[in-house]
């Protein structure tokens, strides 16, 4: 990458590089048939007996729950309450929820690099009342995926690089990576291939294998 010195300040500017090549999408992509991680989320439930002002319990879900024996769109994006995460990428994904489930999806899940209560509250600002917001908090789950990059540019610290994926009994069947996944900002924060309507054309031509 180059640097150089801005007129302006005399101090370096790092020149951004061309536009990075697409990956290879769907079904070409190297991810797929790898089985995902297996990690524990830490979830927040509501839980009416508890009473109170904040009437809500820890509950874990594992992946072998949340994917096992089931066919998940799941999408995963820098962090809650981010421009292009809250303006297009989530509210496209809870408009096409029924889209999804008329192709044999079982549910639609949005994950990120967030805390279980951030999320919740997100989920709440957006009106999402369909798509399921699962917190990553620790990154573990997006650590495992490979999709784990660094924001301290941005102040984030770790989060997860921009990308979908089809799962089917917890082997990925499909993914979507958006390009030029970096660790140091070198990016405009791609929305190109992570889209709903680009899951959905995959699935339209690829129906999902008949259970056993």
């Amino acid at each position: 990458m180059e640097t150089r010195l801005s007129p302006a300040t005399s101090g370096p500017v790092t020149a951004r590089p061309p536009t990075a090549p697409v990956p290879p999408q769907g079904s070409d992509h190297p991810k797929v048939g790898e089985r995902v991680p297996r990690v524990t989320f830490r979830t927040r439930v509501r839980d009416p007996g508890l009473g109170g002002d904040n009437p809500f319990r820890w509950q874990d879900l594992s992946t072998e729950e949340l994917f096992g024996g089931r066919r998940i769109v799941a999408f995963s994006l820098p962090g809650a309450f981010t421009p292009t995460c809250s303006n297009e990428q989530c509210p496209s994904y809870e408009q096409h929820y029924d889209d999804f489930r008329a192709l044999d999806v079982d549910e639609v899940v949005c994950f990120a690099v967030n805390d279980a209560f951030v999320m919740y509250q997100w989920s709440r600002r957006l009106h999402a009342e369909r798509v399921r917001f699962v917190p990553d908090g620790s990154g573990h789950f997006t650590r495992g995926i490979g999709m784990l990059v660094n924001k301290d540019h941005l102040g984030f610290g770790l989060r997860s690089w921009r990308y979908a994926m089809v799962v089917d009994d917890g082997t990925i069947r499909a993914f979507f990576e958006e390009p030029g996944r970096n660790d140091v900002g070198a990016d405009d924060d791609p929305y190109e291939v992570s889209d709903p309507e680009t899951v959905l054309a995959w699935l339209r031509e690829h129906p999902r294998p008949a259970r056993s």
